[in-house]
């Protein structure tokens, strides 16, 4: 026992010092997603749902168990009587006070009520129901978790985007000074470089600000700031949603999507609560026993008594009428039933909407990732030819700046394409009701923990 005892105190610690030194390289995003499980409140309100619903089935089973309640009483009487009549003279009138003490247990068994039957079996649809609600709260957070990674990701880029690019206006600005003091370029070209640098330097403040909030948006998920973290590589490769077609993913949404299968599950429950208030109409048996011991040590005719009596029996309950509300509850069972049915239509729609437009979105980031690293060559190209212009003198400082800007702008947005590819590849998996921690796993592979992921 003590030996088993100290292995766990190694493992813990450990994996402690595992974590620790985790967090002092970085983070990815599987890593930001296991803390999440442990400390995101809205997977852990959903656990305790789940965990009180689970109740359902034992008070279910109840319903069929036997009801017994014990009683007492005791008491105590002060009588004046006087009794009337030719026979008055054999007993005691006048003032008593006796003492009255008794208790007894009483049982009821039931053997036939359809409406108890009904209600175990809601119970069962209710757990079920919770479960499904339950891993949809799971795969949320899955998606919460990688959409705050990556809003973080896209700020921590603009960070480096702007500095990188008042690093190359800060040297445009510079030339142009120099340039414009040995007299071969105007003020112009200086007025142009200062107001390009200070605008950079206001888009940077928002960029900052901008990257504190999303980081605050991660420690909502996981309960503290997070560290640097790991960024796409440069290498990732795209690929679309293959083998299946858009329909054949429709098909796997039809019957795999949660949302879906929680509504299937509120319309077995609709259907079940017409079948017991229809059930009002049954009638009940029940067997029911007593034992009861009452002492007394007096009465109001001047005897006590000592008295135990047991019973047993059946009891058969017939309803005939109760004003009409069993069939008015069996009707609003019923119209419960029909919303029920179209909310399992406007959820199959739904799905159906949602897959497409994942499948479609993701495709078209496959297509966008690879324009926008062609759009970034030629970019950089534009760039390359227009200093060497500015060098011979066919092309002003305007010019540089604006290709500056193109090609900065293209890197801008071929980060932010790789971020929605990732994106979409989780999210057509969460529209199919598939997404798992194998998907955050596979996707958490395309990044890497560089020097420049710490801000």
């Amino acid at each position: 026992m003590r030996v088993a005892h100290i292995h766990f105190i190694i493992v813990t610690l450990v994996s402690l010092m595992s974590y620790q030194a985790q967090a002092a390289d970085g983070q990815n995003l599987l890593d930001i997603y296991n803390i999440a499980v442990s400390n995101d409140p809205t997977l852990a309100a959903a656990r305790s749902g789940n965990l009180a619903m689970q109740e359902k089935i034992e008070q279910g089973k109840a319903l069929y168990r036997p009801n017994v309640n014990f009683s007492t009483d005791a008491s105590r009487s002060e009588t004046d009587i006087r009794y009337l009549g030719n026979n008055a003279i054999f007993r005691n009138a006048g003032r008593e006070s006796f003492d009255t003490f008794g208790f007894g247990v009483n049982f009821t068994q039931p053997i036939l009520r359809k409406e108890n039957w009904v209600q175990m079996k809601q119970a069962e649809t209710q757990v079920s129901q919770a479960d499904k609600q339950l891993m949809q709260s799971q795969q949320d957070l899955m998606l919460r978790s990688a959409q705050a990674y990556f809003d973080v990701l896209l700020a921590q880029d603009q960070i480096d985007l702007i500095n990188s690019q008042k690093a190359a206006i800060s040297k445009q600005l510079e030339q142009a000074k120099a340039n414009f003091e040995v007299g071969t370029a105007t003020i112009t070209d200086v007025n142009e470089a200062q107001a390009r640098f200070d605008l950079l330097r206001a888009q940077e403040i928002t960029v900052l600000n901008d990257y504190e909030v999303r980081k605050r948006a991660v420690q909502a998920i996981i309960g503290r700031l997070p560290s640097r973290f790991a960024t796409v590589r440069q290498d990732l490769q795209t690929r679309p949603p293959a083998p299946m077609d858009m329909e054949q993913w429709v098909g796997l949404a039809t019957d795999n999507n949660l949302a879906i299968s929680i509504q299937q599950e509120a319309l077995r429950l609709a259907t079940q609560e017409v079948e017991r208030m229809s059930a009002g109409h049954w009638p009940t048996l029940d067997m029911v026993g007593s034992y009861t011991d009452t002492r007394a040590s007096g009465s109001p005719n001047g005897f006590g008594s000592d008295l135990q009596n047991a019973t047993i029996g059946l009891r058969l309950n017939i309803p005939l009428y109760q004003g009409g509300a069993i069939s008015s509850r069996v009707r609003e069972a019923i119209a419960n039933q029909q919303k029920a049915q179209d909310e399992v239509e406007a959820a199959r729609r739904k799905s159906e909407l949602d897959t497409r437009q994942a499948y479609l979105n993701l495709t078209g980031s496959v297509a966008q990732v690879q324009a926008y690293e062609q759009a970034l060559n030629s970019s950089q190209s534009q760039l390359d030819s227009t200093n060497l212009g500015y060098e011979v003198g066919v092309r002003n400082s305007v010019d540089v700046l604006n290709a500056q800007q193109q090609l900065f702008s293209a890197k801008r947005d071929l980060l932010q394409s790789r971020y929605n590819y990732l994106m979409n590849v989780l999210k057509l998996r969460y529209a199919v009701g598939l997404l798992n921690e194998a998907d955050l796993s596979e996707v958490n592979e395309r990044l890497v923990l560089t020097s420049q992921s710490a801000h």
